[in-house]
């Protein structure tokens, strides 16, 4: 720490821990290094972009080249299956009309140079143009005819090759061959077709092509032999050199070669159905722009960001910081105690945001402190009505006059009981003017109101009552459970022909108490249902605290999310659950105001 003070003390005067100095500072620290980042990252990603977009480029280039390769090669393939059909569909073999349909087809394409047809022992059965064979030409013996011979019914596309069959000029071609059937004399036999084509075509696919000032394209056949290359000669002169090795393991894709002295991208792709490659040999260094030229620019764009980000950073901090000031010097006033006081920034729109919420947070603390006077008078005023409900006179009415009537029938052990419940349900009703009782008084106090209302309707439901150990020694509010059994018995119950049952459970979960009060009675339509605890179901006759009550009074005790779910439907019962927070004894003074 005293590091940093001595080393800021020359600049005290500018107050570097006020929020204009703070924003610019570190404004421009954020921006210098996000720059120099952007910058190192945009330099990679030029330079990578540049080589992937034109490794792409001749990768299109290539395939077009192949695609133009692949479509002249099945020309090809097409016209020697017409050439195939001719021979083996004439009945005979040195007829005119054979030979007519052979040679149009062969005046129709310049890069075909002859067709012949030769026994299988080499001797030759026809050929067109009419030629003489060279008597040394070994023709069993050159590849074409021996790859026909191992591959009968295949087509065979052979190497480039000086074509020494016949007696004209030497010239390069690549010889298609197959082993064919053919008719002569009338009987069957076997024959090797050779159809002999130039390179015209494939030298103008070839020389179309162009991969900047030094690149180029050559083809080589699938064993390494060079089908197609610009500088040939150079080639079989052995003044220039191509490393054919890693190429021969590819089928297709690209990688870098620097085998000449130079790094150069080699592009491979594969025609079918020769099995020759298309390689695409392209210069490295006509593919990078130069570090120079992007290392200048690079600079450039440093200082020109790094001058507009420090008059934008002084500008923006300033406009920040001076509606914050004024807002210090309002919210010192509610500091004071003044809850009137309305904070007027205007500036930035999160400093204006921040007045509006601050003046709502004024407006909404007056709003609590009076919504608070309110709950408080609601809570007192609900305890007086629950304590003014503890003796329900219609209640002791009819439970006195059901004793009378019992008493005039001689029926003693229902009278003991009955009085001796209702004792029992004011003792506890009463619980020494506490309005928090635990959970095994509320059931104990409900269960004795059951067994008034059971002997008072000539026992016309059932009823059960069950409760964890651990729900037992909670805490609760008292007489909660009343109204919601009274609603079971008037509303659901007693409208029943059948035989009714009451529910009541008690249990802890999710680190809150439960209590249900479930009933087999008519049940109630959803309309209802949905007006029972917004107040707009009244009810005629119950306690006299209500449900609504109920609802009101743990809300107003425990808080929002405690209260009263309801669950019914019509001709199947309700089912009426309080959730309650866990008080264990001792501790019902944490929770809520007080009894």
């Amino acid at each position: 720490m005293r590091f940093w003070r001595v080393l800021f003390q020359p600049f005290s005067r500018f107050h570097y821990k006020k929020i204009q100095v703070i924003i610019t500072l570190s404004f421009m620290l954020v921006t210098i290094i996000t720059v120099l980042l952007v910058s190192i990252m945009l330099y990679n990603r030029f330079s990578k972009s540049s080589e992937e977009n034109t490794v792409l480029n001749i990768g299109q280039i290539i395939d077009q080249v192949n695609s133009n390769l692949e479509f002249y090669v099945l020309g090809m393939k097409d016209i020697f299956q017409v050439v195939e059909e001719s021979v083996g569909n004439a009945p005979l073999i040195s007829g005119e009309q054979l030979r007519s349909q052979l040679g149009t087809i062969l005046k129709t394409r310049q890069d075909l140079v002859s067709i012949a047809l030769f026994t299988k022992d080499g001797q030759l059965v026809w050929n067109t143009p009419n030629e003489q064979m060279r008597p040394n030409s070994r023709l069993t013996r050159q590849g074409w005819f021996e790859a026909a011979q191992e591959h009968p019914g295949l087509l065979q596309f052979s190497a480039p090759h000086i074509q020494n069959v016949f007696k004209s000029p030497y010239r390069w071609v690549v010889s298609m061959s197959k082993e064919i059937t053919y008719t002569d004399g009338g009987a069957k036999k076997k024959g090797i077709l050779d159809v002999d084509i130039n390179f015209r075509t494939i030298d103008e696919l070839s020389k179309r092509v162009s991969l900047g000032k030094k690149g180029y394209v050559y083809i080589i056949d699938g064993v390494g032999n060079m089908v197609y290359h610009p500088q040939q000669q150079l080639i079989y002169a052995g003044l220039k050199y191509e490393n054919l090795e890693p190429v021969l393991n590819y089928q297709y894709g690209n990688y870098s070669d620097d085998s000449t002295g130079e790094e150069r991208i080699i592009t491979i792709k594969t025609v079918q159905p020769t099995g020759w490659k298309v390689v695409g040999v392209t210069y490295a260094d006509e593919i990078m722009t130069t570090k120079k030229d992007l290392n200048t620019f690079m600079i450039g764009f440093l200082l020109i960001m790094l001058s507009i980000v420090l008059i934008v950073s002084v500008l923006v901090s300033y406009r920040i910081a001076k509606p914050l000031r004024t807002l210090e010097r309002s919210v010192k006033k509610v500091e004071k105690g003044d809850f009137g006081a309305i904070i007027d920034v205007s500036g930035a729109y999160e400093v204006e945001q921040l007045s509006k919420r601050f003046n709502l947070m004024i407006r909404r603390i007056r709003e609590l402190m009076d919504q608070i006077i309110l709950e408080q008078e609601a809570k007192r005023k609900s305890e007086l009505e629950v304590l003014q409900a503890q003796i329900n006179p219609h209640f002791l009415y009819n439970t006195l006059n059901s004793v009378t009537r019992m008493a005039e029938m001689g029926r003693k052990e229902e009278v003991v009981t009955t009085i001796t419940s209702l004792s029992r349900f004011f003792r506890i009703s009463l619980s020494k003017g506490s309005n928090i009782i635990p959970v095994q008084d509320e059931l104990e106090h409900i269960r004795n109101y059951l067994i008034i209302q059971k002997i008072r309707f000539k026992n016309k439901f059932q009823y059960e009552i069950e409760a964890q150990d651990e729900a037992l020694s909670c805490m609760t509010l008292k007489l909660i459970l009343q109204p919601l059994v009274e609603n079971a018995i008037h509303h659901g119950i007693e409208m029943m022909v059948d035989e009714g049952f009451i529910g009541i459970y008690a249990w802890i979960e999710d680190e809150s108490l439960f209590i249900r009060v479930t009933d087999n009675g008519i049940g109630m339509s959803e309309d209802v249902l949905r007006g029972i605890l917004s107040g707009k179901s009244r009810q005629d006759s119950g306690s006299g605290v209500g449900v609504r009550n109920v609802h009101e009074r743990i809300s107003l005790y425990y808080g929002k999310p405690y209260g009263l779910t309801f669950e019914s439907e019509l001709e199947e019962g309700t089912s009426v659950t309080v959730k309650l927070p866990v008080v264990p004894a001792g501790a019902e003074s944490d929770h809520g105001g007080s009894a």
